[in-house]
């Protein structure tokens, strides 16, 4: 089953600066700071054991209304693309875009296998890992 799963996630990209924390000791004195705003760019993505899937930059503010159009424009794609078929569960955190009614009805309308996610549990979504490769590669 765990090989039929297809992770998702989005993630937001800092274009300057850094995409992880880290903590360093410093002496008194000034820091550099940089007085113009790199931007970021938002991602969405999905991956399963045997590939990954569509990689969809995201414009705008992200909202139900777009994380549905996302879906529609890429979800079965990428499944498809990984030779999937409908044969397949979709895993997606509990945020509350992919939570809300409109979302879960579009799901059902596509018979689509959703993964039981706990709420108020850690962040144990796979697709967590490949981000992080991501960030720390475009640093």
């Amino acid at each position: 089953m765990r090989n039929k799963i297809l992770w998702s996630d989005e993630t937001k990209i800092e274009l300057f600066g850094l995409n992880v924390n880290r903590h360093v000791w410093r002496k008194h004195g000034t820091i550099p700071t940089v007085k113009h705003g790199g931007g970021s760019i938002m991602l969405c993505g999905c991956f399963l054991v045997a590939g990954t899937g569509r990689l969809v930059r995201i414009e705008g503010k992200m909202n139900g209304a777009k994380y549905r159009e996302i879906l529609d424009e890429n979800l079965l794609q990428s499944a498809q693309d990984l030779r999937l078929g409908r044969r397949f569960t979709f895993q997606q955190d509990n945020d509350p875009k992919h939570t809300a009614k409109t979302t879960q009805k579009w799901l059902r309308d596509k018979s689509l296998n959703v993964l039981e996610w706990s709420s108020q549990s850690l962040d144990l979504n796979l697709m967590e890992h490949l981000w992080g490769d991501l960030k720390i590669a475009v640093q």
